[in-house]
């Protein structure tokens, strides 16, 4: 986010001269622009202005040279020798700059420099060192550490150095005393990333006279506009927009030629670039970044003597590489914009720089550089956004370009390049530039004046909105009937609708004007949760309860998702919704189950030592048909018509409710002196299960064959979540070995996964008439029979049920058997019983009735009654 510095805010805006930074800060949220934080120095004095009497080197037994110096730093700071006489304060300095007769900075004891570092007299190389002379690195000024700082070099006027006095306060000289503001721009508002920005915003807030810098610049431009007289020969040649949209529609160059090499940046602008988080790097690189935060538009500067024309503004080629100013080498995508020369002839083949984001090593401007060329471009916000974040190059010119940039500014910008690059450079700007524009003015926006009150119940008259739209800088005329034909400015290409008009109107108004309603609930109709945000709730409670903790997870997938659940990517990617510009380039996929990236959230917690994760997910599913219509264009401003609805819908992809849990690691852990028992498949079917009778669901577990298990479940421990009306609605059980072993997950880890859509449809939520208490004791049995084990519990239970009939007040198995005892080929389900009647003790007759229907009855299922 960007630093706002009021000395700078000051060349383009009046302010008060006792603005505090609190108050700017309150100043700009009222325009939107919200306070970040108001960062201050942590250096603290006494850091003061000395003068060098004398160094003499001193040579060390380990080959270093220090200087024993003598420096003044004042009558109030100097030392007192044994006569009570103030003389020069002895210092120890190793930098190999340091020379008697310079004016340095001085850190005396008591002062704190950045990291905590407190200045105290100490004694080293024989000498008592009572105090420091400091570098740019060790006050936070920059990243120079070869020299202390020598302000007869640090870019100060000869009359403010001849001023310097030694005692005088270095820390308000270097403004290491003044805090900055930094404020949060929201993506839509680019042109905020700038002082020309902030300002406007400022005298928006204030109503302070404010001077658009560019207006200035334009009208003092010294090159015209010539590209057979110009150095180098331009063409823009994009083969593949993006939508259609040309990924460069203006390029501007000009030339500074007879540039010193070595010329100092002025102190002030190196001041106003570290304040601004920047560090100063050379004269040429330190003015295209201070015009870039000054105006907003990002520039580069290239070596001409290394160029060979024509440059060609393209698309990069399969395979081309390009290494970077940060020193990396990376390889171009063929979305990717580029800047080319053409070496020997071969037009556009050696790539200078990836357009937006950031040069390339081979055509920067080093220490030897005399013949400069000042790049200032429009290029299209998808394009340089996509590239910024597929070769992970968030740099400052990507942020202002994938926002967008004026594109009227560039001959402006570069302008002020030239002039400070020839006043503190002593080069020559070119009398002729190449400007290839082929931009095109935005459309006017018929804007009805009634919209301010229909969507923001502000009563603002018509000639208020359209003088606050003026001074937005738009072109506004009246249309008659109430309408204004708005033209936005073009630093404002956020600016397309008329609902855009009424949120500036709103914003410059005031947001605390607009009058704040509470809906009756007679009007706003039902209130409270809606039936199915109650049973969302209800779920999650439950497996809450049953102690798993819930996770909210990006619903992206990739390939390496389908491979480790052992999906075949010919038959799982055709029917996955592909996102087009993807936020993870190895996960372009929406999910078609929970159960991946809920993997992935388990996999991360167990590889950071959390062992035993239990956790669930309720969210949306995505699946697609690949016989779908396309989906229409719909047209803007207006709204569609309901065949154009349903085709939309139609063409949409199914998004369904689903919900997965995965267990690892330990089930039961009742400490050092208790049980330990790992998670298996009975511990997610008991979850699903209390998630189905919470619903009030009626439902069994069936299973299948183990050659129809899906490939992702254990084939012999894996069970269908089946419905009543025959609708599977889930599955619940232990995932495959190998899937466990692809993701490094412990062994028998279980899940499952269920439609709740599905599930919720089948339930029935009318009022049930609740039976009477019955006031009667009840009859508890225990029943086992020995059955087939092709007989499930839950078939043996439906025959007990229907066989009790209204007498059975609960049944609840609780054991399983099988062993020699029982014999091959059977098994063992004991069931307990409660019987009750609602109008009568029962007897141990009617206890005995009931026991015998049911055995009766289970013999159907060939289950027998054991002893």
């Amino acid at each position: 986010m960007p630093m706002v510095d009021i000395d700078w805010l000051k060349s383009h805006v009046a302010v008060p001269d006792d603005l505090t930074y609190e108050q700017l800060a309150q100043d700009l949220v009222k325009v939107g622009l919200e306070e970040e934080e108001i960062h201050r120095s942590d250096v603290t004095g006494p850091i003061v202005v000395g003068y060098v009497v004398d160094a003499t080197p001193e040579p060390q037994k380990n080959g270093k040279t220090i200087n024993w110096c003598h420096v003044d730093v004042g009558e109030q700071y100097n030392a007192v020798d044994e006569q009570g006489n103030k003389v020069p304060r002895g210092i120890v300095c190793g930098a190999p700059n340091m020379a008697a007769g310079e004016k340095v900075v001085v850190t005396l004891p008591g002062a704190v420099l950045p990291g905590d570092f407190k200045i105290e007299p100490r004694k080293t190389y024989g000498h008592i060192s009572d105090g420091m002379c400091a570098s740019e690195r060790e006050l936070g000024l920059g990243s120079d550490h070869n020299g202390i700082i020598l302000l007869r070099k640090y870019g100060f006027t000869p009359e403010e150095y001849e001023a310097m006095q030694p005692g005088d306060d270095a820390m308000s000289l270097l403004h290491l005393n003044n805090p900055v503001l930094e404020i949060n721009v929201t993506p839509d508002r680019g042109y905020a990333l700038s002082y020309r920005g902030v300002a406007r915003e400022y005298h928006h807030a204030t109503g302070a006279d404010y001077t658009d810098p560019v207006v200035e610049l334009n009208g003092k431009l010294s090159a015209r506009p010539d590209a057979a007289q110009a150095p180098i020969q331009v063409e823009i040649d994009d083969q593949a927009p993006i939508h259609g949209k040309p990924g460069c529609d203006r390029y501007y160059l000009r030339a500074v030629r007879g540039y010193k090499p070595g010329s100092p940046t002025p102190s002030w602008m190196r001041r106003r670039l570290n304040r601004a988080g920047m560090r100063s790097v050379s004269l040429p690189v330190d003015v295209a970044n201070y015009v870039m935060l000054d105006l907003g538009q990002p520039l580069h500067t290239y070596d001409m003597d290394k160029l060979e024309g024509p440059m060609v503004i393209r698309r990069a080629r399969v395979g081309e590489r390009l290494t970077t100013l940060d020193g990396k080498e990376r390889e171009l995508n063929p979305e990717d914009m580029v800047i080319t020369d053409s070496p020997e002839g071969k037009r556009g083949s050696r790539v200078l720089s990836i357009a937006g984001v950031m040069g390339g090593l081979y055509s920067e401007v080093t220490d030897q550089t005399h013949n400069i060329l000042i790049e200032a471009a429009h290029f299209d916000t998808v394009t340089v956004a996509r590239s910024a974040r597929r070769h992970k190059l968030p740099t400052e010119a990507s942020k202002r370009c994938e926002r967008g940039v004026d594109w009227q500014m560039q001959p402006a910008a570069v302008q002020m390049v030239a002039d400070l690059l020839a006043q503190y450079g002593s080069g020559q700007p070119d009398s002729v530039a190449v400007d290839i524009n082929e931009t095109q003015d935005p459309d006017p926006i018929d804007f009805p004046v009634g919209e301010v009150k229909r969507l923001v119940d502000l009563d603002t008259p018509a000639e208020q909105i359209a003088n606050i739209l003026t001074d937005v800088g738009c072109q506004v005329e009246p249309k008659g009937q109430g309408h204004l034909m708005v033209t936005p400015p073009s630093w404002r290409p956020d600016l397309t609708q008329p609902c855009d008009l009424v949120e500036e109107v709103a914003r410059l108004v005031g947001y605390d004007q607009i009058p704040v309603s509470i809906p009756s609930p007679h009007v706003a109709g039902r209130v409270g949760l809606t039936g199915e945000q109650q049973r969302q709730r209800w779920v999650a409670d439950t497996l809450a309860e049953y102690g798993l903790t819930e996770v909210l997870n990006y619903p992206f997938v990739g390939p390496a998702d389908f491979k480790a659940f052992d999906y075949d990517l010919d038959e799982i990617e055709p029917v996955s919704v592909e996102l087009a510009n993807p936020m993870a380039a190895d996960r372009p996929y929406l999910r078609r189950e929970l159960l991946l990236p809920l993997a992935n959230t388990a996999q991360r917690n167990i590889r950071r030592g959390n062992e035993n994760v239990s956790i669930f997910e309720m969210g949306s599913v995505f699946k697609r048909d690949p016989k779908a219509p396309a989906i229409p264009a719909l047209p803007g401003g207006q709204r569609p018509s309901d065949e154009q609805l349903r085709q939309l819908d139609a063409g949409l992809p199914e998004q369904k409710l689903h919900l997965a849990a995965l267990l690892t690691g330990l089930a039961e852990h009742d400490g050092w002196l208790g049980d330990q028992r790992p998670v298996d498949w009975s511990d997610a079917v008991e979850a699903a299960r209390r998630v189905m009778d919470r619903l009030g669901a009626r439902y069994e577990f069936q299973q299948s064959e183990p050659s129809h298990v899906p490939s992702q479940w254990h084939p012999g421990r894996m069970a269908y979540v089946v419905l009543a009306d025959g609708v599977r609605a889930g599955l619940v059980g232990e995932l495959h070995p190998h899937v466990l072993q692809a993701l490094d997950l412990p062994e028998h880890s279980s899940a499952f996964e269920l439609d709740l859509d599905a599930i919720f449809a089948s339930l029935d939520f009318k009022p049930l008439q609740a039976q009477a208490i019955s006031t009667f004791p009840p009859v508890k049995q225990d029943l086992a029979f020995t059955v087939p084990d092709r007989v499930s519990a839950g078939q043996l239970q439906a025959v007990i049920e229907q066989a009790a009939g209204p007498m059975l007040e609960n049944i609840e198995l609780f054991d399983v058997f099988t062993g020699d005892q029982i014999g091959q080929g059977s098994k063992s389900l004991a069931f307990s019983v409660t019987f009750r009647a609602p109008d009568r003790t029962l007897t141990s007759e009617d206890s005995d009735l009931l026991r015998q229907a049911i055995v009766e009855a289970s013999s159907s299922l060939g289950a027998q009654l054991r002893a």
